[in-house]
C-alpha cells in the first residue's frame, strides 16, 4: 500500500515530507545514547528527560548531529518526561510544564538553525525537518522495563492512562510541535486511550504510534497487531503506526504483517540489536545482526513497504547518516526512493 491520502489527510506535513523525500523519510536515531556520549549522566528514572534540567544545550547538539545525519523528522527529548516524574524529583507543576514545552523548543529552535545555515549552500539534498514531540508510554514513566511487556497490573484502565497522558499532551501539543509520536506502545489498551485522548482533545497535529514487541509477531503484551491495528484503522488523527525499540530481525516481517493491516504510513525504527535488561538497568550483546549492516537492514524495510525508517536506542548519527545514504541517494539515481 502506498501513501494513503484522503480529505482528513490532505495537506499532510507527515504525508507531504514522506513524498518530497521521495516515498521514504528518515528518522533520527538514539537520543540518550548519544547525549551520554557528549558525558551526559542519566542513569536516573527520568532517563534523558533528566537532561531538559541539568544540560540542555546537550540535546540541541544531538539534534543538529541528527539533522546534519539526514534526519528527515527529530524526536524530542521528552519520551520520559512525564510531570509525575517531574514532581517526583521536587519541581512544581509549573516548572514541569515548563521543561515540556522547553523539550519541543530545543528540537525547533535546533531545526531552525540548521536549515538556516543551509541558505549558503542552495544545492543541498536536505529536506526541512519535522519536529515529534515524543509521548513515551505509561510503563517508560514506571522505569520498570514494563513497556516490553504491556503488564500495568490490574488497576489500569483506559480512563487511568488518558489521565496520565492527558496533560502532557496538551502542554507539549501548546509548544508547538510538528507531529506527535507516541512511542513503545506495549497494548491495544494503552493504544485505544490515545486514540480516545487524541479525540477527545480535537487534537489537529498529525501523530505517529508506534508499538514494542518482544516476539516479532505481537505487541509485547502478546495482543495480536490485528486487533491493535483495528483501533488505530478508526482514527484519522493516527497517520503512522510501526515499530519502535524492536531488534532489527522482527523488522521486515513485521512491515509485511502490517502492510496487511492497514493502509496508514508504517514507520519502523528498531534499536541497534542489542537488548536492554529493564530490571538490570544495562545493555546485553547483540545476538542478531551479525555482520550484516543497520543500512542494509534499512533498504529491505524500505522495499517491503516502510516510509519512515530510523534508529531507536544505542543507534548514533553514524548509523542514521549510512541509512539517509542508502535510502535517499541509490546508486545511480539521487532522491529516488519510490518502489
Amino acid at each position: 500500500m502506498g501513501v494513503g491520502r484522503d480529505d482528513n489527510t490532505r495537506g499532510s506535513p507527515l504525508l507531504d515530507l514522506i513524498e518530497n523525500a521521495g516515498g521514504c523519510a528518515v528518522v533520527d536515531g538514539g537520543l540518550a545514547t548519544q547525549l551520554e556520549k557528549h558525558g551526559a549522566s542519566i542513569n536516573d528514572p527520568l532517563w534523558s528527560a533528566l537532561c531538559l534540567i541539568n544540560e540542555p544545550h546537550i540535546i540541541k547538539q544531538v539534534h543538529m548531529e541528527y539533522l546534519e545525519a539526514g534526519a528527515d523528522i527529530i524526536i524530542t527529548c521528552s519520551y520520559q518526561a512525564t510531570l509525575p516524574g517531574f514532581i517526583s524529583k521536587g519541581l512544581s507543576m509549573e516548572e514541569g510544564e515548563a521543561l515540556l514545552v522547553k523539550s519541543v523548543k530545543l528540537a525547533v529552535e535546533g531545526r531552525d538553525k540548521f536549515w538556516e545555515s543551509l541558505k549558503a549552500t542552495p544545492l543541498h539534498s536536505y529536506n526541512r525537518a519535522l519536529v515529534a514531540a515524543s509521548i513515551g508510554s505509561y510503563g517508560a514513566y514506571l522505569a520498570d522495563g514494563s513497556e516490553y511487556s504491556g503488564y500495568y497490573g490490574p488497576d489500569i484502565d483506559v480512563n487511568k492512562l488518558k489521565d496520565f497522558h492527558r496533560r502532557r499532551l496538551q502542554v507539549l501539543v501548546s509548544a508547538g510541535p510538528d507531529l506527535l509520536a507516541f512511542e513503545t506502545i506495549p497494548n491495544k489498551l494503552e493504544a485505544q486511550a490515545c486514540v480516545e485522548l487524541l479525540e477527545e482533545e480535537n487534537i489537529e497535529i498529525p501523530s505517529l504510534l508506534c508499538f514494542s514487541s518482544v516476539d516479532g509477531e505481537n505487541a509485547s503484551s502478546g495482543d495480536s497487531f490485528k486487533e491493535c491495528l483495528q483501533i488505530l484503522n478508526g482514527s484519522d488523527r493516527i497517520q503512522g503506526v510501526g515499530i519502535n525499540c524492536a531488534p532489527p530481525q522482527f523488522i521486515e516481517s513485521l512491515i509485511h504483517k502490517f502492510k496487511g493491516l492497514t493502509s496508514k504510513a508504517i514507520v519502523v525504527y528498531p534499536n541497534s540489536g542489542e537488548v536492554w535488561d529493564g530490571r538490570a538497568k544495562r545493555w546485553l550483546p547483540s545476538q542478531c545482526l551479525g555482520d550484516e549492516k543497520f543500512e542494509n537492514f534499512a533498504i529491505r524495510w524500505r522495499d517491503s513497504g516502510a516510509q519512515l525508517i530510523g534508529g531507536c536506542c544505542r543507534t548514533t548519527p553514524t548509523t542514521i547518516s549510512a541509512v539517509s545514504k542508502v535510502l535517499k541517494h541509490p546508486k545511480g539515481a539521487v532522491g529516488s526512493c519510490r518502489r
